[in-house]
């Protein structure tokens, strides 16, 4: 095996061998297909056998709410055909002929637009009504509310056998208005049939839901007649009905709660008379809500059949919503296991699996070796391009060598081109490069016009520091300082123009646009002071002289592109507005100032800075004069650069010291000025502008 591997491979050769020696053999072939007709056969089984009892259950409860609907609807038209019908007791046998239609059905009832309330219903003596007990014996009541009649509002019970014959009467104070409730007020809500949600009813302490339908006279709301119908029974039907011994079907309403389980449950509580049902998902037995979470999200109202495993077994399972016309968004939820099914099946899957799965762990070891002689070199050659494209600065991993003559041929020119890149970043700002990626740029001469925010930085007098110095000393300072600069650009989202010895030229709004280019800028200007202020101050502990730093800005159009010739070119901006932005950095040095912008800059981001005006200066190339300003804050997002108090005070009285130049009161400006320096004596803008107002 060694002695073959010493010739070097070609990567297609490779794999097509692996695929010929991988393919799978023929009686594997036969051994899928055995297993995948039996495993299709018992889950077609399983599937028919869900679909008949998903057919038979919602036919079921059709058949139970059908008449039921079509009871109430007789009993609303006669309430709008005999408008005094539902108005006196004459209603009550014919509510009490309704209850036999249905062992379901708990109570027939009608609520008025007077507050009347008149009701058959059946009982359990066992449940209070009110503060007693039904005789014993009870198995009917009527009951009668009439705020019409004279004295206080009663509530009268009239009591009878399961014969029909009566055996006694309650009659209790109440303040029970039907037109209060629920079942009253959604269904004059919903102006026809309505179903209303499951209720606990307290006639038998059981769960159920009404059915109601208003009438009218006239235009007129007479009042609303309804039947209260238990869903005791639908547990029952589906227990006595069970696809398979391990067979769980549930009837849930449209939010997942459980109305009916097969298993019997209690999946209710009753909280001081209000329903609280039980979620599928939080019932004591977890599978039904590991398949209530394992089905595939459809359309309302769609079909689902589906397959998914829970503590090791596969299960299906089939969840499907009533029809429209039955009034209520319910669904019908069964969950079947498919070892009930595959029976005889299952000893001969195993064994035909075993020998499948020996055959296969053979397969997946021969692919595996040969995979990994191709894959492995392959991940790592990814690994290093992903590298050079980061242009991160990293070197590429080493590759080790393959038998494969492709790979060997590509990793040798990756390590040729990381070592290309690692020389042209050390000449090409990175950062530049990475930005007229991602712009799309096209690295072609040219430019176009572009309002952008230019920046120049230096360090003054850096000629006689320079001379005071070794070069080494010097050199590794001002790499400081570049460091700190460069940091400040790049975190900012600038581009480095170009290093002009201790200088540096950057701007902001090209390749990339930014909207806030100005405050970017002045961003990073102050950012830079305050760190070249900690590094001052290392530096003088160590007896070394420190750098003060003058930074000019300005917002201009310009011209930005790509210069130079076919061969070499560069990125860069031109124009007049480079020119206003260097002669800024060195008007510093005329003022004393630190950060000088113009007031295009000001105007850029004026709400957020604090700068206070300097003079109206000419600038070469300009006819008239600019105003510019020195940078002493910025509020917002950079509390480290926020303007002190002292700041905001010293900007405060040198506008209004401004404000009088600008009136020509050369006087008053001259008095302004002294008292800046009076209370700020280190100031040498208001000492120059002092000096320069009143030469004597």
């Amino acid at each position: 095996m060694t002695t073959f591997f010493k010739k070097k491979l070609r990567l297609r050769p490779s794999i097509l061998t692996a695929f010929v020696v991988l393919t799978v053999p023929v009686f594997v072939a036969i051994i899928a297909v055995t297993y995948v007709s039996n495993d299709r056969i018992a889950r077609e089984n399983a599937q028919g056998l869900i679909e008949r009892f998903r057919i038979d259950t919602i036919g079921n409860i059709e058949d139970d709410i059908n008449p039921l609907r079509s009871l109430i609807r007789s009993a609303a038209r006669l309430g709008s055909q005999v408008p005094d019908f539902y108005g006196s007791d004459r209603a009550l046998p014919y509510f009490q002929s309704m209850l036999p239609h249905s062992d379901k059905m708990v109570s027939a009832y009608v609520g008025l637009a007077d507050g009347s309330f008149r009701q058959a219903r059946r009982i359990d003596s066992n449940v209070r009504i009110g503060n007693d007990f039904p005789p014993p014996g009870s198995a009917f009541a009527t009951r009668v509310i009439d705020p019409n009649l004279p004295g206080p509002l009663l509530d009268r019970y009239v009591f009878f056998d399961k014969d029909g014959k009566k055996i006694g009467m309650l009659d209790e104070p109440t303040a029970y208005d039907p037109r209060t409730r629920g079942w009253y007020r959604w269904t004059v809500a919903a102006n026809g049939l309505h179903i209303t949600d499951p209720d606990i009813f307290a006639a038998l302490g059981l769960v159920g839901f009404t059915v109601a339908q208003p009438f009218h006279a006239d235009g007129k709301l007479l009042g609303v007649a309804a039947i209260d119908i238990t869903l005791e029974g639908l547990a029952q039907y589906l227990a006595e009905r069970k696809i398979s011994p391990g067979t769980l079907s549930y009837i849930l309403d449209a939010r997942g709660s459980v109305l009916a389980a097969s298993d019997l449950s209690r999946n209710y509580t009753n909280n001081n008379g209000i329903l609280e049902l039980r979620h599928v998902s939080s019932l004591d037995n977890a599978l039904p809500a590991a398949a209530y979470a394992a089905r595939p999200r459809a359309e309302e109202g769609s079909k689902l059949l589906y397959s998914f495993r829970h503590d090791g077994r596969e299960y299906v399972a089939g969840l499907s919503t009533m029809p429209a016309n039955t009034g209520k968004r319910w669904q019908v939820f069964i969950i079947t296991p498919v070892d009930d099914f595959t029976g005889t099946f299952r000893h001969n899957n195993n064994n035909l699996l075993l020998f499948g799965f020996i055959a296969i762990a053979l397969q997946i070891a021969i692919i595996y070796f040969l995979s990994s002689v191709i894959s492995r070199p392959l991940e790592r050659l990814a690994r290093n391009v992903d590298i050079i494209q980061d242009l991160g600065g990293a070197h590429s991993l080493p590759v080790v060598s393959s038998p494969v003559r492709e790979i060997n041929t590509l990793s040798h020119a990756i390590e040729t081109l990381d070592n290309a890149v690692q020389s042209f970043s050390s000449f090409v700002p990175v950062g530049l490069v990475k930005q007229l990626l991602d712009s799309d740029q096209k690295l072609s001469l040219g430019g176009h016009s572009r309002f952008l925010t230019v920046f120049f930085c230096d360090i003054e007098s850096f000629a006689s520091i320079a001379e005071e110095m070794p070069s080494q000393e010097i050199l590794l300072r001002v790499s400081a300082y570049l460091d700190i600069v460069i940091k400040a650009v790049g975190d900012q989202q600038g581009t480095i123009d170009k290093f002009m010895g201790d200088g540096v030229m950057a701007f902001w709004g090209a390749p990339a646009l930014l909207e806030d280019h100005a405050w970017r800028a002045c961003v990073a200007a102050l950012t830079i002071r305050r760190e070249m202020k900690a590094l001052n101050a290392r530096w003088a502990a160590e007896g070394l002289r420190p750098f003060n730093v003058r930074i000019g800005i300005h917002c201009d159009a310009v011209m930005v592109g790509n210069i130079g010739s076919h061969e070499r070119m560069s990125y860069t901006v031109m124009g007049d507005g480079v020119n206003i932005a260097s002669r800024l950095e060195a008007i510093n040095k005329e003022y004393g100032s630190h950060v000088c912008v113009s007031h295009s800059v000001f105007r850029e981001a004026g709400e957020r800075l604090c700068v206070r005006p300097i003079e109206d200066v000419a600038v070469k190339g300009r006819r008239g004069k600019i105003p510019i300003y020195e940078l002493m804050g910025v509020f917002g997002d950079v509390p480290e650069i926020e303007p002190t108090g002292e700041a905001l005070e010293l900007a405060r009285l040198t506008k209004t010291a401004y404000d009088a130049v600008t009136e020509e009161d050369t006087t008053r400006a001259c008095g302004l000025y002294r008292e800046i320096v009076e209370q700020f004596p280190n100031d040498p803008v208001a000492a120059e502008m002092l000096r320069r107002l009143d030469p004597a």
